[in-house]
């Protein structure tokens, strides 16, 4: 919905909201602009009672209007996350505002654990979300009629969007900008940012390399361990069991139990993840990439990249390396 020849979008903040959050939806979006988006955005960050927010980082930011007072139409409703999203979800005022500007919106969207804010509106019942995986449990549990999935970087059910943690924020917001004007200028819009264009909502928040099992767990740690340092050789269930001085079937239980995924499936992800690494920051064809990471052939690699990313290898290299 746009009010007039400009597409308004209203950024609601409270105390302890994440900066980074704030900044990355208001400067993209300005970004935009200064590019020739056309119709423009014009952007406004409410408060409640229009109060200066101290965020997170004890950085105090101005608002521009008042939440209470904020009427539509409105293009975009976007709610920031940050340490004080469990305070805002809890503020039945702000939800009660924020469910009625929902109402006169185009599209809704969250950053961050601000997912639990339109999840205390009722607005994503019965809706798939995601939010910042360290919350994804909290807020499952929170709200069960929400479908909480902590893997892709954002998400879109409908006309709701969920994103994310902190600079999440900013693939959500070029998703928004290639959605309204296109990816021409989506693409001038991440170059003059400096950043990747962009990466897909589906792509994983979290690397495998730095998602370790808990530490108490010393035999999936070390298998773990062996995985990742090892992506060429024999991966293969029984070979790895053998290695942990466990049945087959234990070790599956114990990957099922404490990374949530089967050894297989964890190996496919482990050699999926480093072979992207490596189509981004190497000129290796992609034979050898496939090689080194373990793939039986290139075809192989292409057929998890669909499976995990949604593109194929060549199409990652393409888009997620340096613009």
């Amino acid at each position: 919905m746009t009010a007039g020849t400009r597409r308004r979008v209203v950024v609601v903040a409270y105390d302890d909201a994440e900066l980074v959050e704030i900044a990355c939806v208001t400067t993209a979006l300005d970004g935009a602009n200064r590019l020739g988006a056309g119709p423009p955005y014009e952007t406004c960050l409410v408060t409640p009672q229009g109060r200066p927010v101290r965020c997170a980082s004890g950085l105090v930011v101005a608002a521009q209007a008042p939440l209470e007072r904020t009427r539509g139409p409105v293009d975009t409703l976007l709610v920031v996350g940050g340490p004080g999203h469990t305070a805002a979800a809890l503020n039945g005022s702000l939800v009660g505002h924020v469910r009625r500007l929902a109402g006169v919106s185009r599209r809704v969207a969250s950053v961050c654990t601000g997912a639990g804010v339109l999840a205390r509106a009722g607005l994503l019942d019965g809706r798939r979300a995601t939010t910042h995986w360290a919350f994804a449990e909290e807020m499952a549990r929170n709200y069960p009629a929400v479908d909480v999935d902590a893997t892709p970087l954002y998400l879109r059910d409908g006309h709701v969007c969920t994103s994310a943690g902190v600079t999440g924020a900013l693939d959500l917001t070029l998703a928004f900008v290639e959605e309204d004007h296109g990816p021409a200028l989506a693409r001038s819009l991440a170059r003059q940012m400096v950043t990747y264009l962009q990466r897909s909502g589906n792509q994983a928040q979290i690397s495998t390399f730095v998602n370790a099992p808990a530490p108490d767990h010393r035999t999936v740690r070390r298998t773990v361990e062996h995985i990742t340092e090892h992506l060429d050789g024999d991966l293969g269930t029984t070979a790895l069991a053998e290695l942990a001085g466990v049945s087959a079937r234990h070790l599956a239980r114990l990957f099922l139990g404490h990374v949530g995924r089967t050894p297989a499936q964890f190996v496919r992800l482990a050699r999926a993840e480093a072979a992207a690494h490596l189509l981004v920051s190497t000129t290796l064809p992609l034979a050898s990439v496939a090689r080194r990471c373990g793939f039986s052939s290139a075809e192989t690699m292409r057929q998890v990249f669909l499976d995990h990313y949604g593109t194929t290898p060549s199409q990652h290299r393409t888009v997620h390396g340096p613009v």
